[in-house]
């Protein structure tokens, strides 16, 4: 489990709608690798997303332990919901698969939910959502994960989803501006529904926020998916 410095490298994986990355992370989960990026094959396939985990990870040099974020509901390893992959993943053991590819330990965790591990304070309740190809969310209390949310999949104004009214799609159907004021809704529905103490924004569309917010709502960069990813062995 350790190399000759005796420290134990963890490589985590962020799959997403559009984009699967990877990045080698110290025992405290600082980089030790550049971030690698590959875009989702397409159809997204559980054979094909691994295959390009495999590639993505010959960049990475040495490592000992696997930690990935999965668009979807995730249960001892297994994926339960794939609303934006291809439906051969609900009841795949990714964990298991891709530890037999890789040849290390493997633990997976919905994709918002790590990147909640990797932004959070670890007080009072805390809310995370993710602007992508979905929405995704995450919720925290006193640092304790309440783990598949989903709130994306819940209705939002005229009879449509968080997902379906935020989701990148949508953005470039409807603008920048438009999209923005539908985020600020958003943002007050979600506070007087779970009464956050903070609130953190990330997700590939986070960069496309123009609107004021609030003093406890914060963008977190992208790469915070892959971050949180030191904490799924802490056991």
């Amino acid at each position: 489990m350790v190399v000759n410095d005796g420290a134990i490298r963890t490589l985590s994986v962020d799959i997403g709608g559009s984009g699967v990355k990877v990045m080698v992370l110290d025992i405290k989960g600082n980089p030790l690798t550049e971030r690698a990026r590959t875009e989702t094959p397409q159809p997204a396939t559980p054979e094909a997303v691994i295959n390009a985990i495999a590639s993505l990870t010959a960049t990475q040099g040495k490592y000992h332990r696997v930690s990935v974020g999965f668009p979807g509901v995730v249960r001892n390893g297994v994926i339960g919901t794939a609303a934006n992959l291809t439906p051969e993943w609900v009841g795949f053991d990714l964990a298991t698969a891709l530890s037999g590819c890789l040849n290390q330990p493997v633990r997976v965790i919905n994709d918002a939910d790590m990147q909640g591990l990797g932004a959070i304070f670890g007080q009072g309740v805390e809310l995370v959502v993710t602007l992508g190809t979905g929405f995704g969310s995450a919720l925290f209390v006193n640092g304790k994960l309440v783990p598949n949310l989903e709130m994306g999949h819940h209705q939002f104004r005229k009879g449509e989803t968080y997902e379906e009214q935020l989701r990148r799609s949508t953005l470039d159907k409807i603008g920048k501006e438009k999209w923005n004021r539908r985020l600020q809704r958003a943002i007050a529905s979600l506070e007087r529904l779970f009464n956050y103490d903070y609130l953190y924004i990330g997700g590939g569309e986070a960069n496309k926020v123009s609107i004021e917010l609030p003093q406890n709502v914060k963008i977190i960069p992208n790469v915070t998916g892959l971050l949180g990813g030191i904490a799924l062995w802490k056991d």
